[in-house]
C-alpha cells in the first residue's frame, strides 16, 4: 500500500508540474521575466540561453523536496521530489529534443502525441520571426497537454 501511496505522490507532483509550467510560463515568463525568457524566442546559434535559467529555478524546490524527504525517513517530500525531477527530464527530452533539436532524441518519431505536441509548441513559436513580433500573440504554454487541434493538423 505505501507503494501505492508513493506513487500517486510522483504522479501528483509530476501532473501539477504542467499546470505550474503552463501558469509560470504564460504569466511570468511572459511578462516580467521576459527578460530572462526573450532569447528563446530569438533565432540564435548560441549553446545556451538566458531562459536556461529556469531548469535551476525548478530544480531548487526538487532537490530540497527530495533532500528533506530523505532526512525525514523518506516522507511524501522526497516522492514530490521526484516527480518534479521526472518532469524536468521530460521537459529536456521533449522541449530541448523533440522540439528544439538541442540534444539529439525522437528525431525520426512517428508518434501522433509527440508529433501533435511538437506542433503546438512551433505554434507557440510561430511568430518569433516577425519583425512585428509581439509576445501576446504567442499561443500553448504548456509542454505536455496538447489541445487536440494539434492532432488534426497532422492527419
Amino acid at each position: 500500500m505505501n507503494y501505492l501511496i508513493n506513487a500517486s505522490f510522483i504522479v501528483l507532483a509530476y501532473v501539477g508540474m504542467e499546470a505550474v509550467a503552463w501558469l509560470l510560463h504564460k504569466y511570468v515568463m511572459h511578462t516580467f521575466l521576459w527578460y530572462l525568457h526573450e532569447d528563446h524566442h530569438v533565432p540564435h546559434n548560441k549553446k545556451y540561453e538566458k531562459n536556461d535559467f529556469f531548469a535551476l529555478v525548478f530544480g531548487i524546490p526538487s532537490w530540497l523536496l527530495m533532500m528533506f524527504g530523505i532526512m525525514a525517513g523518506n516522507d511524501f517530500r522526497l516522492y514530490l521530489g521526484i516527480g518534479i525531477t521526472l518532469y524536468g527530464v521530460s521537459y529536456a527530452l521533449i522541449h530541448d529534443g523533440l522540439i528544439h533539436q538541442r540534444i539529439k532524441v525522437f528525431t525520426h518519431t512517428k508518434n501522433k502525441w509527440l508529433l501533435a505536441l511538437k506542433r503546438c509548441h512551433l505554434a507557440h513559436h510561430m511568430h518569433d520571426k516577425d519583425p512585428n513580433y509581439k509576445k501576446e500573440d504567442d499561443v500553448c504554454y504548456g509542454m505536455l497537454w496538447v489541445p487536440l487541434s494539434y492532432f488534426k493538423k497532422g492527419e
